[in-house]
This record gives C-alpha cells, structure tokens and sequence, in this order.
C-alpha cells in the first residue's frame, strides 16, 4: 500500500498535483453496518468501507473560467494523477462554466482535518438487536411477521481547496424500516425511524404500533376516489415537503419555470403560501439532525455549485410564518435574481405556529376526527407539473377509515395528486414536530423533523390497488 493513504493526504496530494489554475477536492470514506431480517429472523448482517475522490479543476479562459469534474470510487495514492489529469482534461475541453465564481477563500481549516476517518461498526447495534429478537418473539406470539433492515452509516468528507480551504465533517447516518404481515399475507403495515446511533430507536414500541394497525386492518372497507379529510403523518409530509425544497431553486424560479414563479417575472419570494404561521426551515446545527456546516458539492446544477465548495451555511427559514423567505440560492443565482445566498442544506424542518404549545401527537388528531383518513406512507412520487409543483404517487401499507374519533377499519390504497404548495395552503392543523424517516427519498434525505397534517380535502384521484 502507498505511504499517501490517509485521506487528508491524498487530499493534499492531489491539491499538490494540480496544474489548474484552481482545484477542490472531496475525499469522501465511507463505513456502514447492516442487519437483516425475514419472518421474524435475522438474515444477513455485514460491514463496507469504500472511498470516494471527486477531482474539480477549473481553467480560467479569455471567455470565462471552465470547470471539469471527475469522481472515482476506491482511489489510491497510484490513481492520484490520472484522475486530476482527467478533471484537468475536461475542464480544458469544456465551455466556460456558467456558475463560475471565485473560489472560497481560506484559511478555514477544521481542527480534526488531519485525524483519521471516523468509522461504525456492528457495535451500533449492541442495544438495538437484543430488543430486535424480543420484538421478532412477541410478533411470532401475535401471529405477525417481521420483515425489514437497519443500516448505519459513517460518512468522513474531507474538502481542500487550492485557495487554502481544509474543511472535514463526519455525517452518521441510521436507517430502520420494520415491516409487519399478517401469516396470510392478507394485512400489511409499514414502519420507519431515522437515527444517528440507533440509542434512541425502540423496536418494541414500534411492533406493537403495527400490531395495533394490522388488527385495524381485519376489516376491510372500499371507499371510492375523491377527496377526504386526510391525517399525513410526519413520514409522508416529510416526503411532500423534501421534494417542494428540492424544486425551489431561485434560478429556475426567476426564468417562471417553477411553482415559485411570479407571473409576469421575479419570484413568489414574500408570498403567503400557507393560512396557518407555518414554518419551514434548515440548520446545520439542529440538535439530532446535524449536518455539514459548508457545502460539499460534487457537481453543479440548478441548486449547486462546485465553485461554492467550503461556502459557510448557517440557519435558513424557507417559508416563515407562513411566507415563502427564501429559494436555494447560490451565489451564481443570487447575482441573477438579487436574492440572498442560500445554499441547500442538509436537513428540514417543519414547525407549528410559534408561541401555540408543540402541537397535538397523532393520536391525538385521530380522536378529534369526525370522518376521514389516516395514511401510512406514500409511494413512488413522481412530478406531474412543475409550474404548480404537481405530485402523483400511491399510498401503500395501510390506509385507515377513522370515524368518530376511533379508527375502525382498513380502506383500500389511492393514486393521488397533490402539489405540496398547494396543500400547505389547505392544512387545517399542523401536530407535534417530530424526528422522521421520509419514506420514499430515505435513501437519499434521512434528516427531517415533521408535524402529522390535517388537510380538509386531500385528493385521491384513483383506487389503487397496491398493497
């Protein structure tokens, strides 16, 4: 093995090699742990490492400055310069960059940006699976099957810059997503929790809650399309609200292409989007959903820049109280629009009117609810419209009928469609803010915090029939 092994080495190795006029680099280690399960048995478990180098060289030309962007898996100090060579190559090759600005300046340098990469390892789940096997047990004694997995995950990123940025972050990262079944196969139900450590996931707790929705579940009731008062909990609000932020780029929204264009030019940025004082917002620093306090960027696009690597990022609200406050916003973007510097941030929060308690728990909505539905999860979202932001996709695992407070049956699952502009503008109550798993962009968002919605008239607009 090479003696340039360490991850801020090959960092500095490749700053070292570059003949650019500019370079970043982002050494990313990876480490993750899984476990595995099916009727009610653990299946598989196992440990990865792996290593990821993206390469920015930027060149600057008499018509701009060009950038090219080259990222290779399992790199060794031997494919150091092939790899800058190539980003070289393509920025050589490429026309001049729309986005290009000057690179973060340094010095910033994290403390620990020469320490070893952190690591997980089976050990996070020492408390996690004893309670797993208890939950396998109880479920076998209820006449139920557990089927699911839980994955930790370690991310060390490493960013330097060739204008003196030495930046390092560690991001863990849990998954659990616990499924229940009938021994019939006839009853399903769907759980799902995000964590940093797994010493605050309960699998007990959570077996017994798809215990109680699988006995909801024995009897059956069909409802027809159309549009009913809805309970969304966090999971699914959680999904809505995660691609509403993925489609507020303020440059997209500036050229009228978007949900978030003012008719006749200029963005909604000041609109009231929502009846109730909700607020929606990011923080690097959110306790329990910390993450990357600077950009990391790989690539640019409409939302991001790779000229912006190592840009601080602080506190953002994105709708307050109500109000659209801020679209994703480079720097690029914001000298197009006039707008403040907004970068995308790893995280999202969803929070009641302040100053009105922390908001009614789920249950507690349900006994409030004269007539209407109780979702699980929605699935497979796709986009219909960008200019009104409209969704489809299909509820799976479990829709409930609850009438007069109590939940007295399982309907059949819907197609709906939905814009989630629309639907803040509708909510009609908003529960406790609450630490969530998005059920469909888990594999790529796991930070959020949400309130189960009320909405007066979500629209099923077809029978489905998933499970």
């Amino acid at each position: 093995m090479s003696a340039v092994s360490k991850p801020h080495e090959i960092v500095e190795r490749a700053l070292g090699l570059s003949t650019a006029d500019g370079c970043v680099v982002i050494a990313d280690e990876h480490s993750s742990a899984n476990l595995r399960w099916a009727g009610n048995a653990l299946t598989t478990n196992g440990v990865t490492r792996g290593r990821t180098l993206t390469v920015v060289a930027t060149v600057d030309g008499a018509q701009g400055t060009a950038a090219g962007v080259v990222s290779r898996s399992a790199v060794t100090a031997e494919d150091l310069e092939p790899l800058v060579r190539a980003a070289e190559a393509a920025a050589r090759t490429a026309g001049p960059a729309d986005d290009a600005r000057p690179l973060i300046a340094g010095p910033e340098t994290s403390d620990d940006f020469t320490g070893a990469p952190g690591e997980t390892s089976p050990d996070v789940f020492d408390a996690f699976a004893p309670a797993l096997g208890e939950a396998f047990a109880r479920a076998r004694a209820g006449g139920r099957d557990l089927y699911g997995f839980a994955q930790h995950e370690l991310t060390s990123t490493y960013l330097g810059t060739s204008t003196g940025v030495r930046l390092r972050y560690d991001q863990p990262a849990g998954t659990l997503e616990l499924n229940a079944k009938s021994h019939a196969r006839t009853r399903s139900a769907w759980a799902g929790r995000a964590t940093r450590d797994f010493t605050d996931v309960d699998p007990l707790a959570l077996e017994e809650d798809l215990g109680r929705r699988l006995a909801w579940a024995a009897r059956k009731v069909e409802l027809p399309a159309g549009r009913y008062e809805t309970l969304l909990p966090p999971t699914a609000v959680a999904d809505l609200l995660i691609y509403q932020l993925w489609s507020s780029a303020a440059r997209d929204a500036a050229e009228g292409r978007t949900v978030f264009s003012r008719p006749g030019g200029g963005t909604r940025v000041g609109d009231r989007l929502c009846e109730l004082p909700l607020t929606l917002r990011s923080d690097p620093d959110e306790p329990g959903l910390e993450c990357a306090p600077f950009v990391v960027a790989h690539a640019s696009g409409d939302d991001s820049s790779v000229f912006d690597n190592g840009l601080p990022l602080s506190a953002t609200n994105w709708i307050r109280d109500g109000r659209l406050d801020r679209l994703v916003t480079t720097r690029q973007s914001a000298d197009l629009t006039g707008l403040p510097v907004a970068p995308a941030i790893g995280n999202l929060v969803l929070e009641g009117p302040a100053g009105q308690g922390p908001g009614r728990s789920l249950d507690e909505m349900v006994a409030d609810t004269e007539r209407g539905l109780l979702l699980t999860s929605l699935w497979y979202i796709r986009e219909v419209d960008p200019a009104s932001l409209l969704l489809t996709g299909l509820t799976r695992d479990g829709v409930y009928l609850v009438e007069h407070g109590e939940v007295v049956g399982e309907v059949n699952n819907f197609r709906f469609n939905e814009s989630p502009v629309g639907l803040l503008s509708r909510v009609a109550e908003a529960g406790r803010t609450e630490r969530t798993l998005p059920r469909e962009w888990g594999d790529w968002f796991t930070r959020a915090a949400m309130p189960a919605l009320r909405v007066p008239d979500f629209n099923m607009s077809s029978v489905s029939k998933g499970v």
